[in-house]
């Protein structure tokens, strides 16, 4: 389930918003699992710094390569579904709200329909 949403702007990459979205966790994950796109040594050390274990593969295969295990990486799949189910809502899907506010309103509701359901 979703614990936190924050709104990136759309040129940006969002691995900006994560630690934000690090600080709203309740407590540290045992692991954090990430994609490549989140593969620098700044954010692994960040995760470190909290209590938690990075699963985040090297950038590319030239890379120096770091422990990630694969039964722990398999598991970026939740993400994925969780978005998913997110995206059957029209509003979210297509951005139909216009406001940032507005968009992570239609989007905290449909995280809490989710929610409530599960």
């Amino acid at each position: 389930m979703a614990v936190a949403f924050c709104l990136a702007p759309g040129q940006a990459h969002e691995s900006r918003q994560a630690p934000e979205l690090l600080a709203r966790m309740p407590r540290p994950a045992l692991w954090s699992v990430a994609d490549r796109g989140y593969a620098s040594h700044e954010f692994r050390q960040r995760l470190w710094d909290r209590g938690s274990r990075p699963a985040i593969p090297a950038k590319t295969s030239d890379r120096e390569p770091v422990a990630c295990p694969d039964w722990i990486y398999n598991n970026r799949n939740i993400v994925e579904r969780l978005w998913g189910k997110l995206k059957e809502w029209r509003a979210v899907a297509t951005r139909y709200e216009k406001t940032a506010a507005s968009f992570l309103g239609i989007l905290a509701l449909a995280a809490t329909i989710l929610w409530i359901r599960s």
